[in-house]
């Protein structure tokens, strides 16, 4: 057993929880004005009329005018098919789902919390990106099962369209929630995945919408350097824009992962030195460090896959601290290189 996988190994006996932000540190956004209007969708789509299903989707439309065409069209998945076959495609996701939508009503403290987290997040977005503009909207609804998006730190069921932040409640019923355990929900989503599908990950996933938004991806093809610092970049934004929330709902991974990670962070960076993978483009030598799965393989059993977030947040962390003058802009806009040596990182 190699030390490394001991140490992870080690860790993950003891368990525990890291703490969030320092709110000492935060600045203070009371006084930021932040105007979202909440639209629970997935209740009034679960109220239509399947016997008159003309005149209630009119009524849906008139109500809810750019959202019902996104959800008709985009995540039911309409777009291009024949409308002859729209009501009953529609009407069948009706009843199908309904069960879905009864359980969502459990979860109402949950997701008004979730709000509660989204608009202060859009409070320190306003603060350090004060030209962004913010969405009008937070939108709740309850698409398909599988309607699963990936971005450049995580997948997710939710949404951002042009005026709207979105969040499916179809992935967020809970880890131990029956749709996700069963044979086909676990064949869709193993356990390392659907143990995020929690209320708690709402208003994560609602600002690293945002922030793929804010900060367009980088172009395939990059090396694992380039990788490594682009999500250090997208983790460090998320702390800003949610100081409070615990590092591992920001970074997807267990407690006993991030004590793992924090414990062998120097001799992560060392693999990657030794084994000549910091420049290293090729998708096959790298994959296992820039996606999420249940660890990561060369580093054994105990340790948190999407080990990049880790690194790459360390990372930055380590050239804020040596550049506490650099302002966001700036950073955003540096090559990981001049990261890298600005940061003078070299953890043991």
């Amino acid at each position: 057993m190699s030390p490394l996988l001991f140490i992870f190994l080690v860790v993950a006996i003891l368990g525990g929880i890291l703490g969030c932000g320092n709110s000492a540190n935060n600045p203070d956004v009371s006084a930021i004005k932040v105007e979202i209007e909440v639209v629970r969708f997935e209740k009034d789509f679960f109220a239509i009329d399947t016997l008159d299903l003309n005149k209630s989707m009119e009524n849906l439309r008139s109500t809810h005018h750019d959202f019902s065409n996104d959800f008709i069209l985009r995540i039911l998945g309409l777009e291009g098919i024949d409308t002859s076959y729209w009501t009953k495609a529609i009407k069948q996701f009706h009843h199908d789902y309904y069960p879905i939508y009864d359980s969502t009503k459990k979860l109402e403290v949950e997701i008004n919390e979730s709000i509660a987290a989204i608009k202060e997040g859009l409070q320190y977005i306003k603060y350090y990106f004060p030209k962004y503009k913010l969405p009008e909207q937070f939108i709740t609804f309850i698409g398909p099962i599988d309607a699963f998006a990936s971005g450049p730190t995580g997948s997710s069921g939710d949404i951002i369209t042009t005026h709207a932040l979105g969040a499916g409640l179809q992935l967020h019923l809970g880890a131990n929630s029956m749709v996700y355990n069963n044979e086909q929900g676990m064949q869709l989503y193993p356990n390392y995945i659907s143990k995020k599908f929690t209320t708690a990950y709402i208003p994560v996933n609602a600002m690293k919408n945002i922030i793929d938004d804010l900060y367009p991806p980088i172009k395939q093809g990059g090396s694992l350097l380039d990788i490594i610092v682009d999500h250090g970049k997208r983790m460090y934004l998320l702390d800003l824009f949610l100081p409070e929330a615990e590092d591992t709902l920001k970074l997807g991974y267990s407690a006993s992962q991030l004590k793992g990670a924090l414990k062998n962070e120097g001799l992560i960076w060392n693999y990657f030195i030794e084994n000549k993978l910091l420049y290293e483009s090729d998708d096959f030598k790298i994959r296992s460090f820039i996606n999420d799965a249940p660890s990561t393989v060369e580093f054994g059993e105990g340790s948190p896959g999407f080990i990049s977030l880790f690194i790459g947040r360390q990372m930055i962390l380590a050239y804020m601290k040596k550049n506490n003058d650099a302002n966001l802009n700036t950073l955003l806009s540096l090559d990981a290189r001049k990261v890298l040596s600005g940061s003078s990182y070299k953890p043991r």
